[in-house]
């Protein structure tokens, strides 16, 4: 019989119940439900009913003393993920987080260090458009240098409508105290994983974000960022819950080449035959009219390639956790391992604190500034609890 990692879902909500339908499915080959837990007795008397057989536990202190499951997955609010992540990997159980890692860079970095003293155990996190066929194609023709070096990004990714329904759904939806934030915390994580992931990581970033923009909420629904990876290169993110015929455009300006992507979907490559200064460079001013008047052909200066490829829903979320089960068992490289988590969560986080403060701000920033002004934010809010 083919070894199967039994797992706990934290949690049978939307995405929890993805995942126990995905393995339930068979789409997970190395992977078992091996129990399912939630506070809610409605969510648990379902869970008995959708999967016969399969422990069911109300509380994760009780899930992780079962001996049941080899591993857990959290599909709970945000700032439950780190807490949970640590409890799991104190009591040996591998651990995958969903997304965000955590609300905040202090409670993140807590769960990345803790992950770090038990190597034996596996610790990842679902940004399943990592498995996305397009993006990891993407990732490996800019790492491979065939766009050259990067110059610009741009993303502009609005297609997160939400409307006013939506938030008023549930008590914990766009709060600081309950969620953490609006979209940059809730939509957009895994763009802003991708973004960095392909391009690297940037070094400070100024940004202007609208709270509640045709919405009655007081997070961020409207965002723009700029940020600075040093020597001259930058990029732009731009986003929004509120553009009901929303954008999904991603653009990416090599000295050698530019990628666009549209709708995750679709991308052509443009592959410069020399590098753009030594295109330049070699140019007269008759070769510079001759351009103008379009007697050049373009065709000596690049070539293009459109790039095109399928997903069928929930695949890239089966492929993560197909991806997590054999580095449990084997030691497969995790495409996703846990403590790139904290990438997303810091530059969302930099994000707010630029606007909070007015001003340009480092990655690195003091998290316990921003703890302090998220937690005034909490307070004024008046719903929750100040968080530590």
């Amino acid at each position: 019989m083919t070894q199967q990692v039994r797992l706990g879902i934290i949690g049978l909500g939307q995405q929890g119940g993805l995942y126990a339908s995905l393995i339930r499915d068979g789409r997970v080959p190395h992977m078992t439900i091996g129990a399912i837990c939630d506070i809610d007795p409605a969510k648990r008397e379902l869970a008995r009913s959708s999967y016969p057989g399969v422990p069911v536990y109300e509380d994760l202190d009780s899930l992780l003393a079962s001996g049941d499951v080899d591993a857990i997955v959290t599909t709970v609010p945000h700032y439950l993920h780190p807490e949970m992540g640590i409890a799991a990997l104190r009591a040996g159980i591998h651990a995958l987080i969903d997304k965000p890692a955590g609300v905040y860079t202090k409670q993140a970095q807590e769960l990345v260090d803790y992950a770090a003293t038990k190597p034996e155990l596996t610790f990842g996190i679902m940004f399943n458009q990592r498995m996305n066929p397009l993006y990891r194609r993407l990732k490996e023709i800019v790492e491979a240098g065939e766009i050259g070096a990067i110059r610009r990004s741009t993303w502009t990714i609005t297609t997160w409508w939400r409307p006013q329904g939506y938030y008023d759904s549930s008590a914990w939806r766009a709060t600081w105290g309950g969620e953490g934030g609006g979209v940059l915390v809730n939509q957009a994580p895994h763009q802003l994983d991708l973004w960095q992931w392909i391009c690297g990581v940037p070094k400070t970033v100024v940004s202007k974000l609208g709270y509640g923009v045709n919405r009655d909420i007081v997070v961020e629904n409207e965002v723009t960022a700029l940020v600075d990876y040093g020597d001259g290169v930058t990029g732009t993110f731009i986003t929004c819950t509120y553009d009901i015929a929303g954008t999904d455009r991603l653009e990416i300006l090599g000295d050698a080449g530019k990628i666009v992507v549209e709708d995750s979907k679709r991308a052509v490559v443009t592959r410069l035959r020399k590098p753009e200064a030594e295109l330049s460079a070699g140019m007269d001013m008759a070769d510079v009219m001759r351009l103008f008047t379009g007697e050049v052909d373009l065709d000596t200066l690049y070539s293009q390639e459109t790039l095109e490829f399928g997903s069928a829903f929930g695949s890239q979320h089966a492929d993560v956790l197909e991806n997590f089960a054999l580095n449990v068992i084997d030691g497969t490289p995790l495409v996703a391992p846990g403590a790139d988590g904290m990438h997303g969560v810091r530059l969302a986080n930099a994000i707010h604190l630029s606007s909070w403060k007015g001003a340009e701000v480092p990655i690195a920033f003091d998290g316990d500034e921003y703890l302090a002004l998220l937690n005034d934010r909490i307070r004024e809010e008046g719903k929750f609890r100040e968080r530590g």
